[in-house]
């Protein structure tokens, strides 16, 4: 045997696409309710840190994988969660906004219009991941919301009104903008 043969194979290293996918696939298993918000963050943060394939396969060593996760489960809980990929993704009008939400949109545009929405709860979280992207979400009147994240951005002049709804939009946005505010931007 070789010396060359005692080595083990380098490990593939990983692309920004690659990453990018499993982020996804990380806030996909969130949607479903298989991982926790904080079991999020730490993946993502390792998910944006992993060098090879083996780093980001060990993020979703205990998730079921792609058509495995949808036989078991159907499909995603509706209301829960929305995509993007190349393309936009409009939630206007009446609609019920679960006290979890999540948007993910990969070189598109998305907007989440709120003023006509019914909050489930009086503390709503809206996660959102926008890669070369912008997300614009539309709150009605009087709605208090904290923003959080990477590329997040508020614009609210509203009056809060006692015991307001609080809308926490947590966010990364890459080389694009997630932006909070009650009136709609137009192009």
């Amino acid at each position: 045997m070789s010396v060359e043969q005692d080595r083990a194979a380098p490990a593939v290293r990983a692309s920004d696409r690659d990453r990018d996918e499993m982020l996804v696939r990380l806030h996909t298993a969130f949607a479903e309710g298989r991982l926790s918000e904080a079991e999020l963050d730490e993946r993502i943060d390792l998910a944006l840190a992993a060098r090879t394939y083996d780093d980001l396969g060990a993020l979703v060593a205990d998730l079921p994988a792609g058509r495995a996760a949808r036989e078991e489960t159907g499909n995603a809980p509706a209301g829960r969660f929305q995509v993007a990929y190349k393309g936009s993704v409009a939630k206007a009008g009446r609609w019920r906004l679960p006290e979890r939400f999540t948007t993910v949109v990969y070189k598109g545009t998305g907007l989440l219009d709120l003023r006509e929405a019914d909050l489930d709860g009086e503390v709503t979280t809206l996660w959102v991941l926008a890669y070369k992207s912008t997300v614009q979400i539309v709150v009605p009147p009087g709605v208090r919301v904290e923003a959080d994240g990477v590329g997040v951005s508020t614009e609210v002049c509203g009056a809060l009104r006692p015991g307001a709804p609080v809308l926490r939009v947590k966010g990364y946005a890459y080389k694009g903008a997630i932006e909070a505010k009650d009136r709609i931007s137009r192009a």
